[in-house]
């Protein structure tokens, strides 16, 4: 073993044991050769500084630190979230209507299922309608069903540690009988598991799945496993350059279209066998079929046939203020008669109106694209 002061050599026939107090004269016990002033008490070589190591830096001392506080503090919240599986979210609720025809007709017919056994005299509800039977509509349900207090407590415990944002991310159903006309729904819901933290690219969180027994006439006939993610947003960070737009995919049915863009002018194709006009470019003519075609240059005049307002998400490339604000994207019907999806600028989002009359111009974006554009005509 390696002292202090320079050399030192355990005599006797044991080495020091752990908690032993000081050299002592007894036989056997530990002696110190040449012990020095400064030596007071021998180190173990693991202590001693080795020439040219370096210490610890702080800051890497002070991330550990964090990250060691941040795994306690993420494991007391996840053994406080796990403490609510097996509760209940809602109990006893009762579906708003009995299972019945008109609502599986307009199902079917909006998800274009034919099934000839979701019609007639012995229909069945479709298995997929599980839960659409349990749902309370835009008010909600008014009989004393909803969530339950733990349910509220689990969500404000992890909104209290900053995960306030949710999404939901899939769901599971099983069917055990099939669901018809007349039958009348309960159900109850449980909290069913909440995973470890977890890191997506939206940012860190649990996902937390409640199951929900749907029951028919007190018999159940399926569950409903519903999966949400409550995180934490992921912090972005602004980079040094501006947000640029995406580029415009130009392949050799639209690249004379381009090519017009660059010069300024904004080409409209014209079947040389039909004469019909087409917007956007395409190979062939949609109206007789005809492969040959030539170019009409539009005046420029337009008016908005129809428009959007984009709140969500964000796209600061996109909106005026560069901050990813609210923009109009509008279909605007030109003199020629067909029709084109761009931008109207020069008038607030919520100024622009069906029917504004607006104008042609091209607009740079950044130094390397440029764009057809609209702008609102005075007194429109």
């Amino acid at each position: 073993m390696r002292g202090a002061g320079g050399e030192a050599s355990w005599q006797g026939a044991e080495s020091p044991r752990a908690g032993a107090e000081g050299p002592r004269a007894a036989a056997g016990a530990l002696v110190p050769e040449t012990p020095r002033p400064e030596a007071d008490a021998p180190r173990l070589e693991a202590d001693v500084p080795r020439p040219g190591a370096e210490s610890p830096r702080p800051e890497a001392e002070n991330a550990e630190k964090a990250e060691s506080a941040e795994r306690d503090e993420r494991d007391e919240l996840y053994a406080q979230l796990r403490a609510y599986e097996g509760r209940s979210a809602a109990t006893t609720g009762r579906g708003k209507d009995p299972v019945n025809e008109p609502m599986i007709r307009h199902w079917c017919e909006a998800m274009g299922d034919t099934s000839p056994a979701y019609r007639g005299p012995d229909a069945v509800a479709p298995p997929t309608m599980l839960q659409a039977w349990t749902m309370g509509g835009l008010t909600g349900h008014t009989d004393g069903t909803g969530r339950s207090a733990a349910y509220d407590e689990m969500f404000a415990l992890l909104d209290g540690a900053g995960y306030t944002s949710v999404v939901a991310t899939d769901c599971e159903q099983e069917y055990l009988r099939p669901l018809r006309p007349g039958d009348l729904i309960t159900f109850d819901t449980v909290i069913d598991s909440v995973s470890p933290r977890k890191t997506t690219k939206l940012g860190t969180g649990y996902f937390v799945t409640t199951r929900t027994d749907v029951h028919a006439d007190g018999e159940l006939a399926g569950t409903h496993r519903f999966r949400i993610l409550k995180y934490r947003p992921a912090q972005r960070t602004r980079g040094s350059e501006p947000a640029r737009r995406p580029r415009p995919v130009i392949n050799r049915d639209n690249a004379g279209f381009w090519a017009g863009v660059a010069e300024h002018r904004l080409l409209i194709q014209r079947c040389t066998d039909c004469a019909t006009l087409r917007l956007p470019w395409l190979p062939g003519c949609n109206a007789c079929g005809g492969a040959e075609w030539d170019t009409v240059e539009a005046g420029g005049e337009g008016t908005v046939f129809s428009h959007v307002v984009m709140h969500h998400p964000s796209f600061p490339a996109f909106a005026p203020d560069g901050a990813g604000g609210p923009y109009a994207v509008a279909l605007v019907e030109l003199a020629e008669g067909v029709r084109i999806v761009s931008n109207v600028i020069g008038v607030p989002y919520d100024k622009v109106r069906v029917g504004m009359p607006v104008h042609l111009e091209f607009l740079r974006t950044d130094p390397d694209l440029e764009l057809p554009v609209f702008r609102a005509s005075e007194g429109g």
